[in-house]
């Protein structure tokens, strides 16, 4: 039950019941002054948190706005750059919320703080003030009365007179001033319902437009972080793919550190320690140099650099070389030692200690070079000629006749013994024109497509080749999409005729894939995930070689969506102009540009392989699978090898003189990037149990005892395929989930 009312009429009676409803009534009072002072202070350490708060979120934005992340190579993707621009947006969002917040802090002082601390003085204090006068006038008034009461009543009438006067007197004014109390009380006790609740209602308010306005911040950074969202699974999807060819790589370096040394124009390059004379009684010293030798120039120079004095370069050293001697353990106290004798110098030798006996013979055969004694090797190159023509049209007419809806084509991979019995028959002559892809149910179309694939990545060079592959790069890396494509179409018409006579067959078709991609899903940027590594490669294969596989794919997607005006036009004859290659990634563009539909909507793809695989032969995994979650484009192809180049000897027609030496190295050791291609499309038996499912190049040996070339497969080119493979060597089933997501949500 609540308090009592006081009644008006109880002033005059006083009555001790009247008296414990008025003490109720204050001790409410006295409560709700006790509440009001704690709101208060805990209102003031809200707004103090509140404020510590917001310089909290502002340095955090501050820490955001200020730091930058650096990129590995000379050029970031689209993705990359707006990931980079993201802290500043993320900075501007929480500048943009902290306003907000500052907004709030002040209206919490204004609304709530002040209002209250005004009611609980004038109000409350009111109140505390004429309860001291009435607790005052009470004890007056019955004091007075008491002593009036005892009065003699042998006073005279005219005092007597007086005192009943003065006693009556006091005893209004004690009744009005109750009057007033008790209404001042009771008003209180109905006023503070709402002079209290409405400053915190306010409050609330503030707190709700706050809410509020950081809702509208979060509504408009939504279409941007969605975007951000795509740019990071795209990053995320390039780095899986990266990361696997880097590990690759590395493996095979590790596997053979010589093999794949970096092509540049030193010869020879490394560390060598480099004796140095010192007057008689001190002897001679050993120091660590980094020397550079070139053979066309026969210079040689030399740096000291020791890592344990914190890496500093000495003075470099260079001389033009005059010859190169070994030294025997016989006139050296110390092993792996050559001498080297400098042009200008004569007769003072300088020796030098290689790191191992090994690493002699390498910097002695780059010094001085050894004979060779030849053999004959004949090798089938792979070119395209009239039957590579041949060979992608019939396909492409095969694909698009029975498979263009097929989901996931070109991204499902053939059986490898198909596909090499299908392109075994291709590039036959005799054989070519009799197979019947378009209507054959002999020939699946995984193996159609995974066929095509592979005459295109074993050409001797790129379709696109090696020499423009860098001028190619450069336009995906930077500029305006317009200054790319432009720059595209021009290199286009760089390429050698028929070069770009296979390439407009090929982009003119997978146009008609894309076309096709609601029911095969093979979107614009998934066929580039596909044929970037196919149609591009770099002659060396590093590192940096592997972080530009994203833009190879970009490339692929320039040509897909712009082949109409790319192979049907010719390029403007006064570009290109210079592109710059700026190291500082470009703002990302305002949220609300983006929010009108400014930047291009791309179809999302999610792939979920499920490979099953018989018993029955070995597994060799498909490089063509990409990792779930893929968005605007999936992961970056694995770079395919690129095989170039000759191996070294002369050739003659089909002939190829080599000596022994440079066959045993060239067929085991050579560098991935420098193998070359060829296939003829055999499966030898060999007696060799890891390498039965070899399905690369074989080399044909003149057999004098039967008029024939007999078939002998390299270790090389098992190695190439346990690396590269190209389907796996058995029966698949391949079980698809495939789910397709658009950025405006319609697909």
């Amino acid at each position: 039950m609540g308090l009592q009312p006081l009644e008006f009429s109880d002033c005059y009676l006083d009555s001790p019941w009247f008296r414990e409803r008025v003490r109720a009534h204050e001790a409410e009072l006295e409560k709700t002054n006790k509440f009001i002072k704690e709101l208060l202070k805990d209102g003031k350490n809200l707004i103090a948190a509140t404020k510590n708060l917001s310089a909290a979120q502002r340095k955090f934005a501050h820490s955001l706005r200020d730091f930058k992340f650096e990129f590995i190579g000379d050029a970031e993707t689209d993705d990359e750059r707006y990931i980079d621009a993201s802290l500043h947006e993320f900075s501007n969002f929480l500048k943009n919320l902290e306003e907000q917040r500052e907004i709030l802090a002040l209206s919490v002082t204004e609304t709530l703080i002040k209002p209250l601390e005004r009611f609980r003085k004038e109000q409350l204090g009111a109140v505390k003030e004429e309860k001291k006068k009435f607790d005052k006038e009470t004890e007056k008034n019955y004091s007075l009365l008491e002593k009036h009461l005892n009065l003699s009543a042998k006073k005279k009438e005219l005092q007597l007179q007086e005192a009943d006067n003065q006693v009556e007197q006091n005893r209004k004014h004690f009744y009005e001033l109750s009057l007033e109390y008790v209404c001042k009380l009771q008003e209180i006790q109905e006023r503070k319902k709402f002079e209290c609740v409405e400053p915190v209602l306010s409050f609330f308010q503030g707190l709700f437009t706050f809410y509020h306005q950081g809702y509208e911040l979060a509504k408009d950074f939504n279409h941007y972080k969605m975007a951000l969202q795509i740019n990071i699974q795209n990053t995320r999807s390039r780095f899986e793919g990266t990361r696997s060819e880097v590990e690759e790589l590395m493996n095979k370096i590790r596997r053979n550190p010589q093999e794949h040394k970096r092509a540049n124009h030193f010869t020879m390059e490394g560390y060598l320690y480099v004796q140095e004379k010192r007057p008689a009684p001190f002897g001679s010293s050993w120091v660590k140099h980094y020397c550079m030798y070139r053979k066309e120039t026969k210079k040689f120079s030399m740096v000291p650099f020791e890592h344990r004095s914190g890496g500093k370069l000495g003075d470099a050293e260079l001389f033009v070389l005059e010859y190169c001697t070994k030294r025997n353990t016989d006139t050296i106290d110390r092993r792996f030692c050559f001498d080297l004798e400098a042009s200008d110098r004569p007769g003072v030798p300088v020796t030098m200690q290689a790191f191992s006996e090994e690493d002699r013979k390498l910097w002695m055969e780059a010094l001085d070079g050894k004979e060779a004694v030849s053999i004959i090797l004949k090798i089938f190159f792979y070119s395209l000629d009239k039957i590579g023509f041949t060979i992608i049209k019939k396909c492409i007419s095969a694909v698009e006749t029975r498979g263009i809806n097929d989901q996931g084509l070109y991204r499902v991979v053939g059986v490898s013994s198909k596909v090499q019995r299908l392109l075994s028959l291709l590039m036959d002559s005799k054989t070519c024109n009799e197979v019947d892809l378009e209507n054959s149910v002999d020939w699946e179309v995984k193996t159609i497509t995974s066929a095509m694939k592979q005459y295109l990545r074993s050409l001797p060079e790129p379709l696109m080749t090696y020499e423009l592959h860098g001028e190619f790069i450069v336009p995906a890396k930077s500029g305006s999409p317009e200054s790319r494509v432009n720059a595209v179409h021009f290199l286009v018409h760089k390429l050698p005729e028929k070069n770009k006579e296979m390439l407009e067959i090929l982009v003119k078709h997978l146009a008609n894939v894309s076309q096709h991609a609601k029911r095969n899903l093979m979107t614009v940027a998934n066929l580039g995930v596909v044929f970037g590594p196919t149609l591009m490669r770099p002659q060396e294969e590093t590192v940096a070689a592997i972080m530009d596989l994203k833009f190879q794919n970009i490339v692929v997607e320039i040509l897909i969506e712009n082949h109409e005006k790319i192979f049907k036009t010719l390029p403007d004859a006064t570009f290109p102009e210079p592109i710059s290659m700026s190291v500082s990634p470009p703002n990302a563009p305002p949220r609300q540009s983006r929010r009108q539909g400014q930047r291009i909507k791309r179809p999302l793809a999610v792939y979920n392989l499920c490979l099953e695989l018989d018993d029955a032969d070995s597994h060799s995994s498909p490089r063509e699978d990409t990792p779930t979650g893929s968005m605007d484009s999936l992961s970056s192809q694995s770079p395919t090898p690129a095989f170039s180049s000759s191996p070294p000897g002369l050739l003659d027609g089909n002939h190829l003189i080599m000596d022994s030496g440079d066959l045993a190295g060239w067929t085991t050791n050579l560098p991935a990037q420098s193998r070359p291609s060829m296939v003829s499309w055999m499966n030898i038996p060999s007696a060799n149990p890891a390498a039965t499912n070899a399905a690369l190049p074989t080399f044909f040996f003149p057999n004098p005892a039967t008029g024939t070339d007999t078939a002998v497969e390299s270790v090389a080119h098992r190695k190439a395929r346990a690396v590269y493979p190209c389907e796996a060597e058995h029966s698949s089933e391949l079980s698809f989930q495939i789910g397709a997501i658009f950025e405006d949500g319609k697909y």
